[in-house]
């Protein structure tokens, strides 16, 4: 009979049980969750990493907050985060719905476009590391001895390891954009252009938004880059909050100021991707077709 179950009752339909949830729940709660609740309880601590934590009160919170280095930190770390943006989006976008075609070329062009996100953070760092040197690099000059140098090359970098990723985002999401509606632009007159700007763009706002909040997230965790490439240099012109908290920590050692940076570093992550999600309307979507 349809509609029944082998043993007698009505079968359901609708999602899977919660119970599917439960090892993916476990691996967040136990390498993010805890983590994150042990950092934010060292935050109000002193603790050189040996013996038992003191009490500290606020103090860690108030020396973050009369920290100098904190503005700078927090300075580069949003330029950082918007020129990362800015250029992981564009250079990703381009190539995710060129690569959307069906063609074979661009099949094979797109698995080695991928390449590079499988590398570690650190072999990449490394890589460049030694690309940029300017004594046996292939670039004979002492980029990153620059402040600009230092930065661009920092985006560079960062950008060249994490487009690859995005670029599949936006490859998947412009698969998914009916082929009537550029027949219909085309029926009109639209060129290749105007179709872009007036189907395509309208059509990835959801696999743009999703993409522009990893991109945030990450950029505002980047370290290995920093560490291995400028190690917060010139001076301290790159030395991001999550470098400051590595200096505290493993440099001071002072865990429990390190914490308190660490705990700043999450709440700001976390209210800067649902401000992004408030503003962009990503919570009101219903579908990938957004735009139709």
């Amino acid at each position: 009979m349809a509609g029944r179950a082998p043993g007698g009752g009505r079968a359901r339909a609708g999602r899977p049980h919660a119970v599917w949830a439960l090892p993916a729940v476990l691996f967040f709660a136990f390498f993010a969750v805890v983590p994150m609740v042990l950092a934010f309880y060292l935050s109000f601590t002193h603790w050189n990493g040996l013996g038992d934590p003191t009490p500290a009160g606020l103090a860690n919170w108030r020396k973050l907050l009369g920290d100098s280095r904190l503005t700078q930190s927090l300075t580069v770390t949003v330029l950082l985060t918007a020129c990362s943006w800015a250029f992981q989006t564009v250079a990703a976008l381009l190539i995710g719905v060129w690569a959307a075609g069906r063609q074979r070329n661009r099949a094979i062009l797109s698995a080695v476009f991928f390449v590079p996100f499988l590398l570690s953070s650190t072999a990449i760092s490394l890589l460049f590391y030694a690309l940029l040197d300017p004594n046996f690099g292939i670039v004979h000059r002492d980029t990153l001895g620059t402040t600009n140098g230092a930065f661009l090359a920092i985006v560079f970098v960062g950008g060249w390891q994490f487009v690859p990723f995005h670029t599949l985002l936006y490859q998947g999401g412009a698969r998914q954009i009916p082929d009537v509606l550029y027949q219909a632009a085309a029926i009109d007159g639209a060129g290749r252009v105007r179709q872009f700007f007036s189907i395509t763009l309208p059509q990835l706002r959801t696999t743009a938004t999703t993409s522009g909040v990893l991109m945030v997230v990450g950029s505002l965790t980047y370290f290995e880059t920093v560490l291995i490439l400028t190690q917060g240099g010139p001076g301290t012109d790159t030395a991001i909050l999550p470098y400051l908290m590595y200096e505290a920590g493993f440099k001071s050692y002072d865990f429990g100021y390190a914490s308190a940076v660490a705990s700043f570093l999450v709440v700001a992550a976390t209210a800067l991707s649902l401000l992004l999600v408030r503003l962009t309307g990503f919570g009101a979507m219903r579908s990938t077709r957004e735009g139709m």
